[in-house]
């Protein structure tokens, strides 16, 4: 039976926003929405933006078969 309690959760910083690349039209507009979600005080889907210009150039890894 355990007594005592578990050591404090440790977070990273949360990272900042991506830039997009110059010759990616895509990065560009997402970038744009982006600036525009800031604006009208929306997070949620500045992240979202984020996340996407984050993993738009990131080749996705395929799912192993069973």
């Amino acid at each position: 039976m355990k007594t005592t309690m578990d050591p404090p959760v440790t977070l990273g910083l949360p990272l900042g926003n991506p830039g997009p690349p110059d010759d990616c039209g895509v990065c560009q507009a997402l970038a744009h929405q982006r600036a525009e979600a800031a604006g009208r005080g929306d997070l949620s889907r500045m992240s979202d933006i984020n996340i996407e210009i984050r993993n738009h150039h990131e080749p996705r890894r395929m799912r192993r078969r069973p």
